[in-house]
């Protein structure tokens, strides 16, 4: 058994394992949205953390198998080992719902570049999904929550606002967190879709405010930095005027990794950014240099980089 130690208490690690499983039903949720549910028997040992939980949705290449996919502890290199022809997609997404009686997940798909020839596997996949298709989920072989479980969501018990904000590929992540608000949150949510046909609507506490912007044409991110300078003005954070608390690296989200979730946040007020890299690094400093949220209290994650698959 593996073990991590988180302060004084021990978790058992999950390991990562294959789940294949069937496309059941395709729900076209918007212009750019589609659910799709997976169902498989395997689907009752799915390790489930909840709220924005990524996994890997594993799509063999046109007319292979999802055989070709190596399991075991050392699946990573002889994935990378595979000829190009044979080697199954791997893409990041997050788990929408699951339901374990039902043995059935939930994965909301954006449909990106279909119109224009730039779509990557995933949304070729989703755009054309159909029932009985068979793919494969990696993902825990048991429940837990943290970042174990591919799990960022942890804001501090002191935080009474919330500043949540993300494009379309956040969608599901933000849906998710929202969903599982105590019913006392407080707080504003901003999220930038391509099209007014995109918004959703979600079950959420009285007090979190879920505001949509449609780009309609604009600058990706543009609506969006606009939304979230607009709630900051509203709530007002108390400005940190110590010097480590705006000393911020400056990431080039062309080579690097746009990610960083603190660990022991504190204060009244939290901040979770995820999306496109550029977006997120310049709602970083919306946040932490301009309205005074402290550094330790900004979760962002740069999920994509805009001209990339």
């Amino acid at each position: 058994m593996t073990v991590a130690r988180t302060g004084r208490t021990a978790v058992e690690k999950p390991e990562y394992r294959l789940f294949p499983v069937e496309v059941t039903r395709v729900l076209r949720l918007g212009p750019s949205f589609v659910r799709i549910t997976f169902g498989g028997a395997c689907l009752s040992e799915f390790g489930f953390g909840g709220h924005d939980q990524r996994i890997k949705v594993v799509l063999p290449k046109p007319g292979r198998a999802l055989d070709d996919f190596p399991e075991g502890h050392d699946w990573y290199p002889r994935w990378l080992d595979l000829p190009d022809e044979v080697r199954p997609d791997l893409r990041t997404y997050t788990v929408r719902d699951y339901r374990p009686h039902d043995q059935e997940v939930d994965v909301d798909f954006v449909l990106h570049g279909l119109d224009d020839g730039h779509a990557g596997p995933a949304s070729t996949f989703a755009a054309s999904a159909r029932p009985g298709q068979v793919i494969g989920l990696l993902a825990p072989d048991r429940p837990g929550s943290g970042r174990m479980w591919g799990c960022e969501w942890a804001p501090p018990a002191s935080a009474d606002r919330l500043v949540l904000a993300g494009d379309e590929t956040a969608v599901p992540a933000l849906a998710a967190i929202v969903e599982s608000l105590p019913y006392d949150s407080r707080g504003v949510v901003c999220v930038e879709v391509p099209d007014s046909g995109d918004a959703q609507e979600w079950a959420r506490p009285a007090g979190v405010d879920v505001r949509w912007y449609p780009r309609g044409g604009a600058p990706h991110g543009k609506r969006l930095t606009e939304g979230v300078a607009g709630a900051l003005r509203e709530l007002r954070p108390v400005r940190d005027t110590s010097p480590r608390a705006t000393e911020l690296d400056d990431v080039d989200v062309d080579t690097g990794v746009l990610w960083e979730v603190p660990e022991g946040a504190t204060g009244s007020i939290y901040g979770f950014l995820a999306g496109e890299a550029a977006v997120i690094k310049r709602l970083r400093r919306l946040l932490i240099d301009e309205h005074g949220v402290p550094k330790q209290a900004v979760a962002f994650m740069g999920y994509w980089r805009e001209g990339r698959c």
